[in-house]
């Protein structure tokens, strides 16, 4: 795992540099509460690495497996390789140039890897230890590699060109041989024309002698080793693009590009013994069947007690147009196709044995699709698949949004695991998942950690990620409280996105109310609430929201700067919508007189009953709608808070407070409104928004052509876009860039936002896109009867601080410098009847009293794009400051818990993640992590507590990486094991009768062959061998752990005395045969003892 070089600042230099750090205290207060406060969080608890990385490999490309071990490797277009064994053991590894990864080649229960690169290199990796590690590399000058095999123990690795030659590589010393064999001389007179690229390598399976060449051209040659001469040429014409032994090493398949299989005889090269075309139609006057698509691989098990399994992809006819890729399984006379989700990249039968001389007694096939990794029951009827262990779903609907949650409550994880439980399919595989290897990692993190992932399809995903796992616990499906068009030409004309309408754009949780909010692309917001019983509701609870910004012209908006009341625009609706909203085309009567779209929402809302599963229950929908022909603007900021019971949402247009208790709208008010008569903007009027906005930059596809800008959008803001693509050359300020005011963030607590109050009163705290922080005081009913009759009381309270950037996120410190948790309530069964619910009072963070020396008793922390500060309350003195960036802009920042302390985590559009101490916002850490970045990589990145964050690497996996010193140095026994010492099964007995007229599997000695002494010594020209950081010593003693040591040595002890009890064996007889020897000479000596030599 790479550790990275930390900047570590000094922790006293905090206002060294003007550029980086600016120190202004209050002449009021600031000096005597600094010095009050004591920071325990230091720079040597912060280090930065790499910690695992979940989901499947993005754009796979081979894959290998271990059959004693039971690894699975799997390779990708981006150089990427991923080891798998039993659930929660994975590894990842990288290949420095990138290159995509063509082939990968076990050394059987030995712990290595060889791995063949696109750019003509192959490796070989050490799994040995927890981090794997390249031992050796070998890189070819002038041949291209295009094919690789390795033979079951052996240590000499064949090499196939595109040039059609075959090169050795010793893969102890990582040297070629001398030995080659050069395509004119296998081929010979059989061809007028270069034979192609090599497609194929492997050895008799009963004579290591004997190797089968497949050339791209449809010729295959049986070469002899010893006599360096072709035994057998077998001609075809049509292009192979596999081959396959049977065990027995009397025949061979091939399978061609014009959907054939040839089965051909060893000794017989003339014709093939058979020809089918499994998926062709045959025509009943004898022709040859209509060519269909390529079999790009075959392969041929055979089984002791039935028929052989004959197990290939592709080969369907051409007419079958539009239809997925298939598995086709042939055994005996039936023949199974199996459709998949996705293209296949490649497949590996797993077989009882790992010798290739032996009945093979396959169980599975896995299956390397493009975006799923599917394992195939071959022993039960119908070949079900096996239930996936790994978390390899991330992308079953492309990634929009995610949140990371460390250090939850304990019994979160048992609830949402209690009713994800339910959701699981049926119908797997009963047997165990069959890629077991390795160990799991003996330390553990003693908190609970989940994520939350949203989507483009509306769906939410549930994980458990505690101790560096990742497991689904539960799936949420919004989309189910909407009507979805059958059709394009059913899609509302009121639709804001051309795709993905019920895509997630925000996420906000209270883990201990589990109250989840949601805000989509289409201007809605869903309130959940958590429940262990199943309802069905009739109709959704809908309210619909008129949000505009008429007075943006205004500088100096009417009205004073406290109102107690619900300010709202004319047309807003304020109380539940009962009855559901029609249908609305463009003559609908919700149009405006001048044919405009007006007062519609975006989506259709479900006219049928909701069945309702337990989990995450729909409280409220809230929809905003049209506004005189313009679509409502999508929503950039969301936050919930179930202590108060308040659901807060902001735009390009204004914010709004909706209560979801009483099921009313609070408050709709516009940015400048909140200002009152302290705004400091200019406002320009509005210009001309576009109609329709897309939705395909909340989720990547595929298309790694486009431009960043282009494949993903940022959701919290236009001019983020704008000042992301050139956040590494212009030093504008993002402000400068802004054309309006957006709502950026909200904050929920009990805060003394006011500077007259003394007691600190629920209040939401406003960060806008100018930089502006500002106070909402809320007056909640105290008690639950009270709660639900009377309304909330709404006052503004004006700006607090102003800051460079838009505000990303806000928190509170008490006195003494300590985080006040957020106010929640918590979980109680919303479902049980009124007697049977205890619901608890609603829990606050309490204030120490104010004392005649220091009136301030809180501190708010803000920071934004470009700046932090930390504010005394009530006073709303700034005490400290500090400059994050000047050149580029901070893209998320998250107020995080440590073991040692509390402080800032930042993560820059130029790729540093910072860490700031609090209260003084002492830089601590400071690392260039990502030297280049995307939208995606901006707009999935979350910091958590206790030192985690994550962010998604690519479209189908999470990279988590830890910040904290303390994990850093435990990470080493939280890992897994790959490598696990086991004994390799015995070869088969080859029985009495092949040993004694032979015809068992002839053994070869390939060094004698292929060693200096015989075969002398490669071009030095030909590839260069490039020592690997993994270091000579890791194959021999990087297996890690006293009982992994104890167990090899036990095993050799074991191979040792059974070889020398196999000596003694030889030994006495031997010494029995020498003693008869002995006997039958002395005998023979008294015979002739008296006799002359003329007498015998």
């Amino acid at each position: 795992m790479k550790k990275f070089n930390i900047r570590k600042v000094l922790d006293g230099l905090t206002a060294a540099s003007s550029s980086s750090s600016a120190a202004a205290a209050s002449p009021h207060s600031g000096n005597r509460e600094n010095d009050m406060i004591q920071e325990t969080l230091q720079s040597e608890h912060f280090q930065l690495c790499k910690t695992v990385r979940h989901g499947f490999p993005y754009q796979p490309s081979s894959m290998a497996f271990d059959p004693v071990q039971k690894i699975l490797a799997i390779g990708t277009q981006n150089g990427a390789l991923r080891l798998f064994g039993r659930a929660g053991v994975e590894c990842y590894c990288q290949h420095e140039s990138g290159s995509a990864v063509i082939q990968l080649e076990f050394l059987v229960n030995e712990g290595a890897l060889v791995s063949a690169l696109a750019d003509d290199s192959i490796h070989l990796w050490n799994l040995r230890q927890k981090l794997p590690a390249i031992l050796h590399s070998l890189k070819f000058n002038r041949e291209r590699i295009t094919f690789c095999h390795l033979p079951f123990q052996s240590k000499w690795l064949y090499v196939g060109t595109e040039r059609g030659n075959i090169h050795i590589v010793n893969v102890e010393s990582f040297t070629l041989s001398g030995y080659v064999i050069m395509w004119n001389k296998a081929i010979e007179l059989s061809s007028k024309t270069h034979p192609g690229p090599v497609v194929h390598i492997s050895d008799n399976p009963m004579d290591e002698g004997k190797l089968l060449i497949g050339f791209e051209c449809g010729i295959v040659v049986l070469w002899d080793l010893k006599s360096k001469k072709a035994d057998y040429r077998y001609n075809y014409d049509e292009a192979i693009h596999s081959v396959a032994w049977h065990h027995e090493g009397k025949q061979f398949v091939c399978s061609h590009s014009d959907g054939t299989l040839t089965t051909w005889n060893v000794r017989a090269p003339a014709k093939p013994a058979q020809i089918i075309t499994p998926h062709g139609k045959q025509p009943k006057d004898g022709k040859k069947p209509e060519p269909c698509k390529p079999i790009l691989k075959v392969e041929y098990k055979t089984t002791r007690a039935g028929d052989p399994f004959m197990i290939l992809c592709g080969g369907l006819s051409y007419d079958t147009v539009g239809r997925r890729a298939c598995l086709t399984v042939m055994h005996g006379k039936s023949t199974a196709v199996l459709e998949m989700d996705y293209p296949i990249v490649d497949f590996l039968t797993l077989c009882e044995t790992p010798y290739p001389n032996d009945f093979q007694e396959p169980y599975a096939v896995v299956v390397l699709l493009e975006k799923d990794l599917v394992v195939i029951d071959l022993a039960q009827i119908g070949y079900p698949i096996f239930e996936n262990p790994y978390p390899l779903s991330i992308h079953e609907s492309p990634v929009t949004c995610c949140e990371y949650f460390a250090d939850c409550p304990a019994e979160v994880i048992p609830a949402l695991y209690s009713v994800g439980s339910r959701q699981k399919r049926q119908g797997f595989s009963k047997k165990e998942w069959p890629i077991s290897g390795g160990n799991w990692g003996q330390g553990t993190l003693s908190f609970s950690e989940i994520i939350i992932t949203g989507h483009a399809d509306g769906s939410i995903k549930f994980w458990d990620a505690s101790a560096l796992m990742l497991q689904v616990l539960y799936k949420l499906k919004t989309a189910k409280v909407f009507d979805k068009p059958r059709g394009k030409e059913e899609k509302s004309s009121t639709e804001i996105v051309d795709e993905d309408p019920f895509a997630i754009q925000i996420l906000s949780w209270c883990p201990e109310s589990r109250v989840l909010c949601v805000a989509g692309v289409s201007a809605h917001v869903i309130v959940y609430r958590f429940s262990k019983q199943e309802v069905t509701t009739e109709v959704v609870q809908l309210l619909e929201v008129r949000m505009q910004c008429e007075l943006n012209e205004v500088e100096s908006p009417e009205g004073g700067g406290e109102q107690a009341s619900a300010v709202s625009t004319p047309g807003t609706s304020s109380s539940p919508q009962t009855s559901l909203p029609q249908s609305h085309p463009s003559t609908s009567s919700n149009n405006s007189s001048d044919g405009l779209r007006d007062n519609v929402p975006c989506l259709k809302v479900r006219s049928s009953p909701l069945k309702q599963s337990p989990g995450c229950q729909v409280e409220l929908l809230i929809q905003l709608v049209w506004v005189s022909g313009e679509p409502p603007q999508q929503i950039t900021s969301l936050a919930v808070n179930s202590a108060y019971g308040l659901v807060a949402f902001g735009n390009g247009s204004g914010l709004a407070v909706v209560d979801y208790l009483q099921k009313t709208l609070l408050l709709n008010v516009s940015t400048a409104e909140l200002y009152g008569s302290t705004d400091p903007h200019h406002r320009q009027p509005r210009s001309p928004r576009k109609t329709r906005q897309l939705s395909a930059g909340l989720c990547d596809g595929n298309d790694a052509s486009a431009a960043p800008e282009e494949r993903c959008k940022s959701p919290t803001s236009d001019a983020r876009d704008n000042s992301f693509s050139r956040s590494r050359s212009s030093s504008v300020t993002s402000i400068d860039r802004e054309s309006r005011e957006v709502i950026s963030s909200f904050y929920f607590c009990d805060s003394l936002s006011k500077k007259s109050e003394t007691v600190a009163v629920p209040s939401l705290w406003v960060g806008t896109s100018l930089g502006s922080m500002l106070a909402i005081a809320l007056t909640v009913p105290s008690t639950p009867d009270q709660r639900m009759q009377q309304p909330v009381g709404v006052s503004f309270c004006g700006p607090v601080v102003r800051l460079k950037g838009a505000i990303l996120r806000m928190a509170q410190l008490d006195a003494s410098g300590t985080l006040l948790p957020h106010v929640y309530e918590s979980w109680y069964e919303p479902n049980a009847p009124e007697e049977e619910r205890e619901r608890p009072r609603r829990r606050r963070p309490t204030s120490p009293p104010s004392s005649q020396e220091s009136p301030d008793c809180q501190y708010a922390v803000v920071c934004s794009e470009k700046q932090a500060k930390v504010v005394a309350m009530p006073s709303q003195n700034c005490v400290y400051e500090h400059n994050i960036t000047e050149t580029s802009f901070v893209l998320r920042a998250d107020v995080v818990t440590m073991t040692a302390g509390v402080g800032i985590s930042c993560f820059c559009a130029n790729g540093h993640i910072m860490t700031l101490s609090l209260p003084s916002l002492r830089p601590l850490l400071d690392v260039n992590y990502l030297p280049l970045t995307d939208m995606r990589i901006a707009r999935t990145f979350c910091f958590s507590n206790q030192g985690q964050a994550l962010y998604l690497t690519s479209p189908t996996e999470i990279q988590r990486i830890t910040y904290s010193q303390e994990t850093c140095d435990n990470l080493q026994e939280m890992l897994g094991e790959l490598f696990t010492p086991v004994e390799t099964p015995e070869a088969p007995n080859r029985g009495f009768f092949k040993g004694l007229f032979g015809g068992g599997a002839q053994s070869l000695d390939r060094e004698d062959l292929f060693g200096e002494v015989a075969a002398g010594k490669a071009s030095r020209s030909l590839a260069q061998h490039i020592p690997g950081p993994g270091g000579m010593e890791g194959m021999k003693g990087a297996a890690s752990g006293v009982v992994g040591e104890l167990a090899r040595a036990r095993i050799a002890l074991d191979e040792r005395g059974q070889k020398l009890g196999e000596l003694e064996e030889r030994t006495a007889a031997m010494m029995a045969s020498a003693d008869s020897f002995s006997k039958h000479a002395h005998d023979m000596m008294l015979k002739y003892k008296d006799k002359k030599w003329y007498q015998l």
